[in-house]
């Protein structure tokens, strides 16, 4: 798709004075790869009259030969979008692209342009008007009485025929001003020098050292100025108020602007700039066009008293809005976010919301999430596939019944044939009719998978309309965005199915492996491989654990197989009746009743069945499901075989009472727990380790917390703590040193 994104305006919204030595050279890079002449970096370079040297821009241009990873133009859209840039292709009624973002809200938009009412403003007459007055007030608002301000009442002649204000006076004191002027009877001349009453005066809002106006001689950074002259001035004046702009002095130029001191009590010009580049953001994405000259802190505005081309340069208003900056970035952030304001109980008592509608009854609601846990070979995708039939149908998955709907099967890992030979695989093993294909869709994403924070929005795009109950993502693994240990950012990752979960109104259903070792001994929600966040994040986790199928077992499994394959060779040749039943309960003598009374080929196929169904059996592993669920009380656990490609429950009820540590005799588990002093260290080290993150995601770790978690006492806890010696403790409450 072609690039019609315009640059240029790009630029307008990218100071230059703001950027690193290599930022600068990127814009540079990014404008000549995407066609654009030497001369738009050249003009736009000197913005930042500091650092800019004539001619500078054309000798780098030349050494730009290309690369085998250009910097393209996206970089300085980019660039731009960060400092608040919304390019026209990104506005709501467009076509989405592939790699449009989706939120229901842009952040720090609070004008509603269809709701916005202008509030014009009203030039005094003159017999109201009181030209020192709006200078002291304007004076004593921005200003200490030591201060030293610059103004300008002199003008010369630009080459273009226009009027430029010169350097202007800077070396008189706010409170000199103030008291000449209260002795002045509005003559603003006899303070401040006559001015041109065709082109006005101006005043620089920002205090200086009295030895020049630039920004070096900038003493405090107090305000900045919003200007735009695109708009109507009721308009600018009904957006500034909406904002709540924290604004010392609001004075109307005499043209077609306001111009709004705005509180930015910056400590330094590095924050400064980081305040204001936020602040013009800001009124950008509210309608405000602001005027992205005045940035600098030594900026002339329009001086309140003054005459400007028979109108009035006058002080429309003071002290708008919120009383500071901090206090106005708080509400911004806070009034523009999406989160819901906080309800009452009493007002919902006798009115609760309907609960949303079981999706796996007992298991998962419809819109919640659902993490399958389990080792490999577990033949967990094969289970994920078993449960996007069930949906399809309406049929019970693992002995649970299902809510019948659409189904999207999210495939990271296979190729597209495989994916879907596994669909009709599993179909046929179910026994199941596929009555209800169309409702399975698969989005097949192998060597194609993005980080989880890029895909879902692309993923929202493309079900938004579709109405799934489920979105089933397989495996995870392939999208994880960040360091699968650390909380903060495991967090930050399944946040993302939360988004997905909440746009879409669909359950969110995804797998995960476990972490090496032993598992049996762990609570189930402890099994996962990472931070404790995965467990605890979902409304339901499903964890599988291998049962260690003993000789005796096995050998039970096989006679069953066989006495099953010849039952069937039986019953088909009209003999069963002429072999005992207690025969057909062992493999050799279920193959011995079957030589006796079938015919040479019967019996050749009935060995190749019983072949097969042995062969079967011996492959057959033994699972159990254990749930940890927020919304429903815990269920029993479910025992299962994977006969592939399948899970089917246990009927027989034979994996009861099978230790997932496995078969081990008394003095076995006891020679187990002789482990050397230095691994228990470890151990024990491990587990503090482990119970501190876990603990840590509700926000504050205690001693008590702690213990309870690992199951022992508060001072076994502290001793713990104490051992391993990356923590401190003070007063119950425990944290990282």
């Amino acid at each position: 798709m072609e690039n019609t994104l315009d640059l240029q305006e790009a630029l307008e919204h990218i100071d230059p004075a703001g950027l690193s030595y290599q930022e600068w050279v990127s814009v540079g890079m990014g404008l000549k790869e995407a066609g654009y002449p030497a001369s738009a970096w050249e003009d736009w370079s000197r913005r930042d009259g500091k650092r800019y040297h004539p001619g500078e821009c054309l000798r780098k241009w030349d050494s730009f030969t290309g690369n085998t990873e250009p910097v393209t133009g996206g970089t300085v859209v980019k660039m731009a979008m960060d400092r608040g840039w919304r390019p026209s292709t990104s506005q709501p009624g467009h076509e989405l692209s592939w790699d449009d973002e989706i939120s229901a809200k842009d952040e720090q938009v609070i004008v509603n342009p269809a709701w916005l009412e202008s509030k014009e403003i009203q030039e005094p007459t003159d017999s109201k008007w009181r030209p020192a007055h709006d200078l002291i007030e304007y004076l004593g608002t921005l200003f200490s009485p030591d201060d030293y301000v610059g103004y300008v009442t002199e003008t010369f002649e630009a080459e273009d025929g226009e009027r430029k204000p010169t350097r202007g006076n800077y070396d008189r004191t706010a409170g000199q001003l103030i008291e000449a002027l209260k002795k002045c009877g509005d003559d603003l001349g006899a303070v401040l020098g006559d001015y041109d009453p065709g082109t006005g005066a101006w005043i620089r809002f920002n205090p200086l050292d009295g030895k020049g106006v630039k920004n070096d001689n900038v003493t405090a950074f107090r305000f900045a100025l919003i200007e735009s002259d695109s708009m109507d001035l009721g308009e600018q004046n009904a957006i500034i108020r909406e904002l709540e702009l924290p604004v010392a002095c609001l004075v109307y130029s005499g043209g077609k602007s306001l111009h709004a001191i705005v509180r930015i009590d910056a400590a330094s010009y590095e924050e400064y700039r980081t305040r204001v580049d936020y602040l013009y953001s800001v009124c950008e994405k509210n309608g405000m066009k602001v005027d992205k000259q005045n940035r600098n802190p030594s900026r002339l505005s329009r001086l309140p008293g003054a005459k400007r081309n028979n109108h009035k340069q006058f002080l429309v208003d003071t002290n708008l809005g919120k009383a500071s900056w901090t206090e106005w970035r708080e509400w911004i952030e806070n009034v523009s976010d999406d989160l819901p304001d906080p309800e009452n109980m009493a007002d919902a008592w006798d009115n609760l919301p309907q609960l949303a509608p079981p999706l796996i009854e007992g298991v998962l609601r419809q819109g919640h999430k659902l993490l399958l846990a389990g080792p490999s070979k577990a033949g967990k995708s094969y289970a994920l596939i078993e449960l996007c039939c069930s949906i399809a149908e309406g049929r019970p998955w693992l002995g649970f019944s299902c809510a019948q709907g659409r189904v999207l099967y999210v495939n990271l890992e296979l190729d597209r044939a495989s994916c879907l030979h596994r669909f009709r695989d599993v179909y046929e093993a179910l026994g199941q009719p596929p009555k209800h294909l169309g409702s399975i869709d698969i989005w097949n994403l192998r060597g194609r998978s993005v980080p989880m924070d890029k895909l879902a929005p692309k993923l929202i795009r493309r079900a938004r309309k579709k109405e799934y109950i489920a979105i089933v993502i397989d495996p995870i693994y392939k999208v994880i965005t960040g360091d699968e240990n650390s909380a903060n950012q495991m967090a930050d990752f399944c946040n993302q199915f939360d988004k997905v979960c909440t746009e879409l109104g669909c359950a969110v259903i995804y797998c995960h492996h476990h972490s090496k070792g032993s598992q049996g001994s762990k609570r189930s929600m402890d099994r996962a491989s990472g931070s404790g966040v995965f467990a605890r994040d979902p409304d339901a986790l499903l964890d599988l654990i291998e049962l260690p199928i003993g000789k005796d077992l096995r050998k039970q499994e096989i006679n069953n197989a066989v006495g099953r394959a010849c039952r069937l060779a039986l019953q088909a040749a009209g003999k069963l009746d002429e072999v005992s039943q207690d025969d057909l309960c062992s493999e050799k003598a279920a193959l011995a009743a079957c030589e006796a009374v079938l015919g040479t080929q019967e019996y050749k196929d009935t060995v190749r069945a019983a072949e097969a169904a042995k062969r079967v059996a011996e492959a057959r592993t033994a699972w159990r499901i254990d749930g940890t669920l927020r919304e429903f009380p815990k269920f029993p656990p479910v025992n299962l075989w994977f006969d592939f490609p399948v899970h089917l429950n246990d009927e027989s009820g034979v994996l009861a009472d099978i230790d997932p540590e496995g078969d081990t005799t008394d003095w076995q588990r006891a020679m187990q727990k002789r482990k050397p002093k230095e691994v228990k260290a470890k151990e024990r080290k491990d587990s503090i380790a482990l119970a501190f993150e876990a603990c840590g995601i509700e926000g504050k770790v205690t001693i008590s917390a702690l213990a309870e978690y690992m199951g022992v006492t508060e001072k076994t806890a502290r001793n713990r703590l104490k051992e391993h010696g990356g923590f401190w403790i003070d007063d119950g409450e425990v944290g990282k040193k």
